[in-house]
């Protein structure tokens, strides 16, 4: 098996000589330095105009390459799951022109919300502006943006209100009636919402979910989930937004009180 950079290197040239392709970048934890031997591999294609994932197809790695917007058709609009040389690898599209306009709307302090398959609660439109910042650049050239200090106002009150929303409805509807399952959901959904909160108010980028309650100091809610029990759900939900809202002042001037 080739090292690390060789390998690197050649995929990179690969997928840089797709068509439309404008840059490429390894994301995920090799691009931060956190990763285990065993590891995936996260790169990102920046193309400009027309894509055709056929073109990444006609490669001949074996895998699953998605069409464009197979994985949702927002800012994560699809890619590809693949085994290179021995070595899992993940592809993600991106097209310039959202990125750009994402850049410039959290600059603006605005975004949107939208689901993703294997996120609680989905991700922030703003999370491609995080990959520039984070993401280590191969080939090409991308911007990488400081966190605006618009977006860390804006932010963590609309994930708090989310956070808060969630429980409160959880306190209302699922809890009295002994619902542990729906309970105990909502409950981590918060506790990742808030977690946003805490990250956006810090002005740290964030670009899954995997170390999200750790990285917010919400990784004790786990604790709420093991205790839970039917007769114990109104005092879970009480607890668990005692624990959220500990952890920082998300509400700037619209504090949401979900009780």
């Amino acid at each position: 098996m080739p090292d690390d950079a060789e390998f690197e290197a050649r995929v990179a040239d690969r997928l840089a000589g797709l068509p439309g392709v404008r840059a490429v970048s390894l994301g995920g934890s090799r691009a931060q330095g956190t990763h285990r031997t065993d590891s995936d591999w996260d790169f990102a294609i920046y193309y400009r105009g027309p894509f055709e994932p056929q073109d990444l197809r006609d490669i001949g790695w074996p895998g699953e390459v998605s069409e464009l917007g197979g994985w949702g058709g927002g800012v994560f609009n699809g890619g590809a799951w693949l085994r290179i040389e021995g070595r899992h690898v993940d592809i993600h599209y991106r097209d310039l022109d959202v990125v750009e306009h994402e850049l410039a709307e959290a600059r603006a302090g605005r975004f949107e919300w939208q689901p993703l398959m294997f996120h609680l609660v989905g991700i922030p439109s703003y999370l491609v502006v995080a990959e520039l910042a984070i993401n280590r650049v191969l080939r090409g050239e991308l911007p990488r943006p400081e966190y605006p200090d618009a977006l860390r106002k804006s932010a963590p009150p609309v994930w708090w209100e989310r956070a808060s929303m969630t429980l409160g409805y959880a306190r209302a509807n699922h809890a009295p009636q002994g619902r542990l399952a729906e309970t105990a959901g909502a409950i981590v959904q918060a506790a990742c919402q808030a977690a946003h909160a805490v990250l956006a108010a810090r002005g740290e980028w964030v670009t899954n979910e995997k170390r999200l309650l750790l990285r917010a100091g919400l990784r004790d809610i786990d604790r709420v989930i093991a205790g839970l029990t039917p007769d114990s759900l109104i005092a879970a939900v009480d607890e668990a937004h005692a624990r959220c809202d500990g952890r920082g002042d998300f509400h700037g001037n619209q504090r949401a009180d979900s009780h």
